[in-house]
């Protein structure tokens, strides 16, 4: 096992606890979901065969205090939390892989600090505001979260963009919702990339490469559906990944051997 070492970096109005492993280029991992980095646990012990890796807790969630608990987090915040971790790193551009609500924020950071991204995938950035149907399940899942609470809407959220676990990798262990973390999502997360648009003249103009990618299991959901607008805008197409829109937690070994390959290419242009 690939040892770890943990630490908090202090941030405007936070504190962001970030985790390391492993030697090499610097990689980042930014979370989607409730925003906990212990859900890339699996995918970052094999990515650290390659990287020095990092995975943290977004602002407000698990180990990442806010000064301010009832402050309303915005996208822009967490990708300025990203790009002030890899600054205190490293001077050198990094690699970068953001997960749903962290691909958008990947996605931020580049628009804004693109010299200090080399690269980055961006996988299943729900961009819902550029598909071209309206989305009635976005209330649906907020009646749920209402009535039920947010632990019921997230696994209605689960099933609306695919995730399911029936067919993983050997010896894969499925990390168990907490309660806290569908809060998270809720709180944090779901207003967040409501709210945001990208800066698609910026992401063009950018000088860091960009690889827009999507679960090859999961092409009738959301996620992909949002990863294919996505790459539309941009002008490119959707690199497949392994799995679904959570292929890192159910083919780790798969999907970390995928990303280093990508990784490969992007360094190659």
């Amino acid at each position: 096992m690939t040892a770890k070492k943990s630490d908090l970096l202090r941030v405007p109005g936070a504190s962001l606890s970030y985790t390391i492993r492993g030697s090499g280029p610097l990689l980042l991992l930014i979370a989607g979901g409730g925003g906990v980095g212990e859900s890339f646990e699996q995918v970052a012990s094999h990515l650290a065969e390659w990287y020095t890796v990092v995975t943290y807790d977004r602002r407000g969630i698990a180990g990442s205090s806010l000064d301010d608990q009832h402050e309303e987090v915005y996208l822009e915040m967490q990708s300025n939390d990203a790009y002030r971790i890899l600054m205190h790193l490293s001077s050198e551009p990094a690699y970068v892989f953001g997960s749903s609500a962290g691909a958008l924020i990947g996605l931020d950071l580049v628009a804004h600090h693109s010299k200090q991204v080399h690269s980055l995938v961006a996988h299943e950035p729900p961009a819902r505001y550029l598909l071209p149907a309206p989305d009635p399940e976005h209330g649906q899942l907020l009646e749920t979260y209402h009535s039920e609470g947010a632990a019921s809407a997230l696994r209605q959220f689960a099933i609306q963009i695919g995730v399911n676990y029936q067919n993983v990798e050997a010896r894969v262990n499925i990390p168990q919702w907490r309660e806290v973390d569908a809060e998270a999502f809720f709180k944090y997360t779901f207003p967040a990339v409501q709210h945001y648009r990208l800066d698609i003249p910026a992401l063009q103009a950018a000088s860091s490469s960009i690889v827009i990618a999507g679960g090859s299991a999961g092409r009738a959901y959301l996620g992909y559906l949002c990863a294919v607008a996505v790459a539309k805008a941009l002008g490119a197409t959707v690199v497949e990944f392994p799995g679904h829109h959570a292929g890192f937690i159910s083919h780790p070994r798969a999907f970390a051997e995928k990303l280093h390959a990508v990784f490969g290419e992007a360094h190659l242009l």
